[in-house]
């Protein structure tokens, strides 16, 4: 089974409920798309800063399930930080991109960015998951 295969099979039921889809997978990248309807937005018909939010943990925890230990029993994000650059207007489809700061043995920490698909930066965001 190819990583990818295996992050589309994992029951996400938060990321699911976003509409998160996952195109790419690899050991050093993780990217998913999730469009923006209207209950992810707050006035004005712009992407709401939670669904930012939890559209880029959501990334992250993927990420770091397919570097985990083989006897990892699973991981939990225990530190977020998100830099908010700009919006993204109802309707717009949001690429979020993870890649690795580190991946140590017991915490790994990645970095995602949330861009429209033309390229327009909406947020970085900076976590860190505890590998259970």
């Amino acid at each position: 089974m190819t990583l990818l295969a295996k992050l589309q099979s994992m029951k996400m039921p938060f990321a699911e409920l976003k509409g998160v889809t996952f195109t790419e997978a690899e050991k050093d990248k993780v990217v998913a798309r999730m469009l923006v309807r209207p209950d992810l937005c707050t006035l004005n018909h712009t992407i709401h800063g939670g669904a930012v939010m939890a559209f880029a943990d959501s990334v992250g925890a993927a990420a770091t399930v397919i570097n985990l230990p083989e006897d990892a029993k699973g991981t939990t994000t225990v530190e977020s930080k998100t830099n908010f650059v700009g919006g993204a207007k109802e309707g717009t489809t949001v690429i979020a991109t993870a890649t690795p700061v580190h991946r140590g043995r017991r915490t790994q920490v990645w970095q995602t960015r949330l861009e429209t698909e033309d390229g327009k930066l909406i947020a970085v965001v900076t976590q860190t998951q505890l590998v259970l």
